[in-house]
């Protein structure tokens, strides 16, 4: 059984210090002496600062080979690699930000093992299958300072628009509405069916037909909101009774690959 689109694959470990090539990442079709290698993404430290090599093998034999001439994983530091499997190519993010596509060179519905070697230490490898949209869920114990959600999966190529929310029982609490169409992202709340006044300023982190992640991160005062790593923008609390802030809503023009509320 081979993979199907679309789905993720999330790969999180540490890269120990002091070598010279770590995770060559491989997905073999069929078992075999020959067996082919859809995807090789292969970090190498060497010359400086590092590259990282893509490429397939076909019957033992290696195509052209991709650089890319950035390491997203640094020597002795943890790292998490999500694949993304596209009807068109392999979207792949490091760290919470996008890296590079893959263009399929073998059918992914051949796929069907994944090897992971080298110098590295794994601390997980899990699969991803999208979720429904319209997406919700119940936040156990509602918000509190500290607490993080963590929402990742591939904006559709010819989005519209998307809305993250935090409810609680009488609106929302915080309304996170990119808009492609106007290339940026409308903050507000909600309450007892009125909109207060909405923020826009502050850059558009989204792109479309990319892979992204979110990160909803509750503060005493405000929330913290990173995309692909980066702070994006900061919201002032306008409902301040963060444990009754108990729903996460996601909706709009994306497919969902992994909620962590």
């Amino acid at each position: 059984m081979g993979m199907g689109s679309t789905v993720g694959l999330v790969i999180a470990g540490w890269s120990p210090a002091g070598q010279s090539r770590m995770l060559p990442a491989t997905s073999p079709p069929k078992p075999g002496p020959l067996r082919d290698i859809a995807l090789h993404f292969n970090p190498r430290y060497e010359n400086g600062s590092g590259y990282v090599v893509h490429n397939t093998s076909q019957k033992g034999n290696w195509g052209s080979e991709e650089r890319k001439y950035d390491n997203p994983f640094p020597s002795g530091q943890p790292f998490n690699l999500q694949i993304l499997v596209t009807q068109d190519a392999y979207k792949i993010s490091t760290n919470g930000g996008h890296f590079m596509d893959f263009r399929h060179r073998v059918a992914f519905s051949q796929v069907d093992t994944i090897s992971v070697n080298g110098k590295v230490e794994l601390n997980s490898i899990g699969f991803q299958n999208p979720a429904t949209v319209p997406y919700k869920t119940v936040i156990n114990g509602g918000l509190y300072p500290g607490k993080n959600i963590t929402i990742q999966g591939i904006i559709n190529p010819n989005a519209y628009r998307i809305k993250f929310n935090l409810r609680h029982g009488s609106g929302i609490a915080l309304h996170y509405n990119p808009r492609f169409d106007e290339n940026l992202v409308v903050r507000n709340s909600l309450h007892l069916e009125s909109w207060g006044s909405e923020e826009r300023f502050g850059g558009m982190p989204f792109q479309k037909g990319q892979p992204f992640q979110v990160t909803l991160s509750c503060n005493p005062h405000h929330f913290n909101v990173f995309v692909g790593g980066q702070q994006a923008h900061t919201y002032n609390h306008r409902f301040t009774k963060l444990n009754e802030i108990d729903i996460l809503e996601v909706s709009g023009d994306l497919q969902l690959t992994l909620v962590q509320a």
